[in-house]
């Protein structure tokens, strides 16, 4: 399997060499030349494999330099019952007499977020492949997170051998929770740094960084590269392509569905690779018959499947869904590459619009294949705390504000559609991350006021009945080993810090 870039880069690449790299030489993301199939008596034989198992079946086929036994040792490692539960992936259903609603929680990692799913593997994949192309050089990974990469990929590259890992993240655009996770990380080799400004501020700077010639050839003189953990790597988006196959072959696997039926995936997304890898699956073979991309307030990628325009020059919102605060949503360019029939030009033509003048239009038929596979939306604050209650209510089951995002915009779709296909809807973080904002939209609005976080977690577990994961426990009393706070000028200089001098 080799790898092109979204921009027409000449060369292709090695899946070890793309996830070596992060980002294409010309600033574009690597897809595969081909998407790899799967066959219907293939998910036959995996419905009662262990995750670890059908996750090894899924990338062996997407990283074929890497051998099979390879790759399931890294996926029993990364998703271990120490470090994920006895159930690395639980697809629940929601309601005993609601046959056709599923919630597939993908929160159940160290950091209770679902880039754990990614970035406790990428870590083998990354150090893997650096052996695989002979490079002895230390690994500098930098990611911009709007809340829970950032953590995830802290707790995943922490003291791994050859590595730095440095976060960048809005200094105002994160819950308490996740600014506490990442200021307390651990480690010898993290750096966490708060920039000025909102997730997009962060995510442009750092590929400007990495577009940087002169810093590249800075790190080459000192035995240094860069590489990304944000999901611009491919290595970041393979891992997440597994669990959607595995959420199908779950439902086989209990009989919920037949061979072959239909199902919905709703998806929460701001940066659009969990949903990206939800389309990868059902180019796989995985019978999908609608991805529901939801929106909060940011509704830059809703109002993108209505229109066909990308406009990021509109308001910024700071929601109660501060991960999906982005109004560039970076692997939306892996989607137009591939449907219009992988033209870099188009790509590079409305990349350029974006950069210069802030939006870009598609094509009439571009849309319409949009269309034809995507329904988007999006939900406010108010929807958002209203669906967190209702779904209490309705199902006994407590959802954080994101996938509440999720389920509001599904319930408007199904109401206006009356769309009987059976769903699932992805839970990408715990309600205990997001806890003031639960707990108001269950108890009243302005029930956090005054209430330590401490509280409201124990509240909310006795209401709910929920475990406290033991990574948020306590975690106000730890101390704070990461408070730098700079503008987003500065982002280039704080990485320099990180390249030892002469």
């Amino acid at each position: 399997m080799k790898y092109i870039s979204t921009r027409g880069y000449p060369d292709s690449f090695s899946s070890a060499e793309v996830i070596k790299m992060g980002i294409a030489p010309d600033g574009g993301l690597f897809v595969p030349e081909t998407i790899p199939q799967i066959t219907r008596d293939e998910l036959r034989e995996w419905k009662d494999l262990p995750y670890a198992n059908v996750a090894t079946e899924v990338l062996s086929r997407f990283l074929t330099d890497y051998d099979r036994s390879e790759l399931l040792e890294y996926c029993e490692i990364a998703y271990s019952e120490e470090k994920f539960g006895e159930t690395p992936i639980p697809l629940v259903q929601l309601n005993q007499y609601n046959p056709r609603e599923f919630i597939l929680e993908l929160w159940h990692g160290p950091t209770c977020a679902f880039k754990d799913v990614a970035l406790q593997l990428l870590p083998y994949l990354m150090t893997a492949a650096a052996r695989k192309t002979e490079d002895n050089r230390k690994i500098l990974i930098l990611t911009a997170t709007s809340g829970d990469t950032g953590k995830a990929a802290l707790e995943g590259f922490k003291d791994v051998p050859g590595t730095e890992v440095m976060v960048f993240y809005p200094s105002e655009g994160v819950s308490e929770t996740q600014r506490l996770h990442m200021a307390t990380t651990e480690g010898e080799n993290t750096h966490v740094i708060a920039v000025r400004g909102c997730f997009d501020d962060t995510q442009t700077g750092v590929k400007r960084i990495f577009s940087d010639e002169a810093l590249r050839d800075e790190l080459l003189r000192k035995n240094m590269f860069l590489s990304s953990a944000n999901s611009i790597n491919w290595g970041r988006l393979v891992p997440q392509i597994a669990y959607y196959v595995y959420s199908y072959v779950s439902l086989l696997s209990s009989e919920r569905i037949d061979e072959g039926e239909k199902i919905n995936i709703v998806v929460p997304t701001g940066n659009f690779g969990n949903i990206m890898a939800a389309w990868y699956a059902k180019m796989m073979g995985i019978p999908i018959h609608r991805l529901i991309c939801a929106s909060n307030r940011n509704k830059v990628l809703s109002d993108f499947f209505r229109t066909g325009v990308y406009d990021r020059q509109r308001e910024f919102f700071k929601t109660n869904s501060p991960s999906m605060d982005i109004l560039i949503s970076s692997n939306l360019e892996r989607l137009l590459f591939e449907i219009s029939d992988k033209d870099s030009q188009k790509v590079k033509g409305w990349m350029k619009n974006l950069f210069e003048e802030g939006k870009y239009s598609v094509d009439p038929v571009t849309l319409r294949a949009l269309q034809t596979g995507f329904v988007g939306g999006f939900a406010d604050e108010t929807g958002i705390a209203k669906s967190i209650r209702d779904t209490y209510d309705r199902c006994d089951h407590v959802i954080d504000t994101h996938t509440a995002v999720g389920f509001n915009v599904y319930g408007r779709y199904f109401q206006r559609s009356g769309d009987q296909t059976k769903t699932i809807f992805v839970s990408t973080a715990s309600p205990f991350k997001f806890v003031e904002s639960v707990m108001d939209a269950l108890m009243g609005s302005g029930y956090s006021s005054g209430r330590s976080q401490e509280v409201l977690i124990r509240e909310l577990s006795e209401e709910s009945g929920l475990m406290v994961p033991f990574t948020l426990a306590g975690l106000s009393d730890k101390p704070i080993r990461h408070d730098s706070v700079i503008e987003k000028e500065e982002m280039m200089e704080e990485v320099r810090k990180r390249i030892p001098s002469d």
